[in-house]
């Protein structure tokens, strides 16, 4: 099975993106950590739209997504960002290799 990148994007709330960026931040840390299947994760920040992250992640395949994205990780960044998150869209890639 190919491995799977999401390119996706975050709205956050206005004025909220630096609150938002070290929950990330630590939430990466536990997911390259804890999920094996979690390859890569990156965030990054638009230099012209404040309400906005970009995340490139790269999972082993499908199923390590599912787990991810389901997991303890996920669920407590959720949590902690309450309110901060206005909108998620994102787009499953298979890496050209």
């Amino acid at each position: 099975m190919p491995k799977l990148a999401i390119v996706a994007t975050i709205e956050v709330a206005p004025g909220r993106r630096d609150e938002f960026l070290p929950l990330l931040a630590t939430h990466r840390t536990r997911c390259l950590k804890d999920e094996p299947g979690t390859l890569q994760f990156e965030a990054l920040v638009p230099r012209d739209d404040e309400t906005k992250v970009l995340l490139y992640e790269v999972y082993q395949d499908d199923t390590a997504f599912d787990v991810h994205f389901n997991g303890a990780s996920i669920t407590l960044l959720r949590k902690e960002a309450a309110g901060m998150i206005v909108k998620i869209q994102g787009t499953r890639c298979n890496l050209s290799e």
